[in-house]
């Protein structure tokens, strides 16, 4: 740990199972499959992946459902600082180690309490105790940090998802004995290093787009992706707002320094890999041109490569739908999908492919290759 003061200490990672479950019995020929599931920078494991929430279309939102009901037991840890995995007393479970406010620009401080950097003002703002936390429960003070060190760093995470890698094939014996890694957002950066050899919200879209990709928003996933958060987070809950009695509730995530994932990385990969992104995400580096950047980083021998984009998909994907006349493609059927019944939406696509990809190693029968997914679902090499 970046903070001397956890080596040592006893931690544990809650990791959210979802996995089929036979009314007769498992057919004898029936392959037993297993995944396991990185959530990103934000949000557990439960929301981001398992979402209690309908889908328009019937069933659940819930991509490890989705799974499930395909035969693939899934397994999804929130990492350490997160969801019911330790957090320390003295680390993230102590709000005097929310951010406060920053140095002079001559690098001196003027506040007793302290100061502090940010290295990514996006992910890690400064002056969290000030602006959610100053009543409730600081009590009006900002407070000096217990710990002065980053909670985690990348290999924190590594050592997470390795330890939940044994877990899953001693759990659900996959009978070729590997798992497939998701990551999801800042998670597909953990399942790099974690591949690499050497290693010791919904988005919101320009009016024109959101106007044209009508029902990507499913009417409350938000409210029941914030309702999961909070079941998560037994101190953030009880955390913002003027009154203790009735605090707003404050999504808590550690900061973590940030490293080990760059060309140079992808470029040294040996596993099949899938590349999975919609053409309107706004939440990563580079847009829309993350995904593209990471699919040609890898090696060029890699034989079992894809890249799918999907049109009238923001950063949150697997929680998007999709109403109205687009939804019913002129020519073809929408992937995943029966033919003459509307596109359910981007949701529907994502578990479609991890399905097909998990079970088969290709997306739309190819195994190698770029893909472009319509706004009516359909599935098509891109051009």
């Amino acid at each position: 740990m970046p903070d001397p003061r956890f080596d040592g200490r006893p931690a544990r990672i809650q990791v959210h199972r979802v996995r089929p479950v036979y009314a007769n019995g498992k057919c004898p020929g029936v392959a037993n499959r297993a995944a396991v599931l990185i959530h990103g920078r934000t949000e557990t494991a439960s929301p981001t992946f398992d979402l209690r929430h309908p889908a328009p279309e019937g069933g659940q939102l819930s991509t490890q459902e989705g799974l499930a009901r395909a035969g693939i037991d899934t397994f999804a840890p929130s990492l350490l600082g997160y969801g019911h995995s330790t957090r320390f007393d003295d680390g993230p479970n102590d709000p005097g180690n929310a951010s406060l406010r920053p140095y002079n620009a001559d690098g001196s401080c003027s506040h007793p309490e302290g100061c502090d950097r940010t290295h990514n003002p996006a992910a890690f703002a400064l002056d969290q105790q000030g602006a959610l936390l100053l009543t409730n429960p600081p009590a009006g003070q900002r407070r000096p940090h217990s710990s002065q060190h980053r909670f985690a760093r990348v290999d924190t995470f590594v050592r997470d998802i390795r330890q939940t890698i044994d877990d899953a094939i001693t759990r659900a014996q996959p009978t070729d004995g590997k798992v497939t890694l998701i990551g999801y957002s800042l998670g597909a950066q953990h399942v790099g290093r974690t591949l690499y050899a050497a290693n010791p919200g919904p988005s919101v879209l320009p009016p024109d787009r959101e106007a044209a990709c009508t029902g990507r928003v499913i009417p409350g996933a938000s409210d029941q992706t914030w309702k999961q958060t909070m079941e998560q987070d037994t101190e953030g809950r009880n955390w913002g707002g003027s009154d203790p009695g009735n605090p707003t509730g404050v999504n808590r995530s550690p900061t973590f320094s940030s490293y080990g994932w760059n060309p140079a990385v992808a470029g040294q990969l040996t596993p099949p890999t899938l590349v999975m992104q919609g053409f309107e995400d706004r939440g990563v580096p580079g847009g829309a041109a993350n995904a593209p950047a990471v699919y040609n980083a890898l090696p060029a021998s890699m034989t079992n490569k894809l890249l799918v984009q999907v049109q009238c998909a923001a950063h949150g994907l697997q929680l998007e739908g999709c109403t109205g006349p687009r939804c019913t493609p002129e020519s073809g059927t929408p992937y995943g999908g029966r033919p003459g019944e509307p596109w359910a939406g981007p949701h529907s696509t994502t578990k479609a492919a991890l399905i097909e990809w998990i079970k088969s190693g290709t997306f739309n029968g190819a195994a190698s290759g770029r893909f472009t997914v319509d706004e009516s679902g359909v599935a098509a090499p891109a051009t």
